[in-house]
């Protein structure tokens, strides 16, 4: 009976450690043991197979969706431009622009122009324009806290007088326009410059025969005050339009300025959007139709090379080689097509290009050292052919 109870002892305690070896991992077994356990279940594991391809397929639905939005606006707003011609004439003007920002226009002196004085003219009814008038640099001291009177008297004094015409966007309190001022009354003119109707705190709307009306009115203003003082006029940009709209008229009443000058000039409106470089629809099927007809529409041409044949003035061009925004060869084809025109037969006609090293552009050429020389020379011409 005991040896029984032994035997059965000791085969329990036989399958006890048979089991226990079992249990534990042997050598061979440990690193498969872990394997298997480490292993992911088949459907855990296509699940994160799936997240980044998910991921990658969102970004690019999102991407694609973005694309499709551009082009439908791209697409858009040739038709949109076209069914509103006034967008196109906004774009033109740029009015709505004012840079620099959070100036007074009431008070040149804070641009640092102390002999400046600043009027209010009234062209038309329910048209109010803003005028800056700038003496010479010989007049400074006379002039600090001087009031209008005494500033539109001192345009009778012995010197002559610029009209200038500015660009669009911005208004007579640019930062390019205000050093060009200091520039040319360090030479001895009084500069006289106004925001047409619709810009800078001028009353009004924009348009190009309103733009021409305005610079007609000061220009009379200028010339009931300045004697026989020699009168110029000086256009930028977009100004080039109006001062050759102004001119044209002027010689065809007979009461020609003594000079006009063109900085960065332009054939004509047309020719200028088709040929900016900033314009993303140059190559848009029917840019014509779409761009270029819509500006039309809205009464505007500024149609420099076709005044040209009708003005009888001397005729300077000044343009950079660099400038981006008015193309060179533009301002180049003006002057051709000036120097060829019967109108200037009697008259001096000056191109002056300035090389892109200089990096000039589309608004500093105030900053050529030569500009002093190159006016002296031509205006000096210019005055003589006024007293003869």
């Amino acid at each position: 009976m005991r040896k029984r109870n032994e035997s059965v002892t000791v085969e329990h305690e036989r399958s006890a450690a048979a089991a226990a070896a079992a249990a534990v991992p042997g050598p061979l077994d440990k690193g498969c043991s872990l394997r298997r356990s480490l292993r992911l279940p088949a459907s855990a594991a296509a699940e994160g197979m799936k997240r980044p391809l998910g991921r990658r397929y969102g970004l690019w639905f999102r991407l694609r969706k973005l694309m499709l939005w551009l082009l439908g606006v791209y697409i858009a707003i040739p038709f949109l431009v076209k069914l509103c011609p006034a967008i196109q004439a906004k774009l033109v003007f740029l009015n709505f622009v004012r840079v620099p920002y959070f100036i007074d226009l009431k008070r040149p002196q804070d641009q640092g122009l102390n002999h400046t004085c600043n009027y209010y003219l009234q062209p038309e009814e329910d048209v109010t324009i803003g005028v800056w008038h700038t003496v010479p640099a010989a007049l400074w001291k006379s002039a600090r806290g001087k009031d209008q009177l005494w500033f539109e008297e001192a345009l009778g004094s012995s010197h002559p007088v610029i009209l200038y015409l500015h660009g669009n966007a911005g208004t007579r309190g640019g930062d390019h326009r205000v050093e060009l001022y200091k520039v040319l009354s360090s030479l001895g003119y009084h500069v006289v410059t106004f925001d047409y109707r619709g810009w800078g705190d001028s009353v009004g709307s924009p348009s190009e025969r309103g733009m021409t009306y305005d610079a007609l009115h000061v220009f009379d203003w200028i010339k009931a005050r300045s004697g026989d003082n020699p009168v110029y006029i000086w256009g930028h940009s977009l100004g080039t339009g109006v001062a050759t709209n102004l001119v044209r008229r002027l010689c065809e009443r007979e009461t020609p300025p003594d000079a006009l000058i063109l900085e960065s000039p332009f054939t004509n409106i047309r020719e200028e959007a088709r040929s900016h470089p900033f314009s993303i629809y140059r190559y848009f099927p029917g840019f014509d139709w779409f761009f270029l007809d819509p500006i039309t529409t809205s009464g505007i041409k500024f149609a420099n090379d076709e005044n040209v044949k009708y003005i009888s003035c001397s005729l300077l061009i000044l343009h950079a080689e660099d400038d981006p925004v008015v193309p060179f060869h533009l301002g180049k084809k003006l002057y051709n097509i000036a120097a060829t025109s019967r109108s200037f037969r009697d008259y001096k006609v000056q191109f002056v290009p300035f090389h892109t090293d200089l990096g000039y552009r589309h608004k500093y050429i105030y900053r050529s050292p030569e500009l002093p020389r190159i006016l002296r020379e031509f205006l000096g011409k210019s005055e003589h052919e006024h007293h003869h």
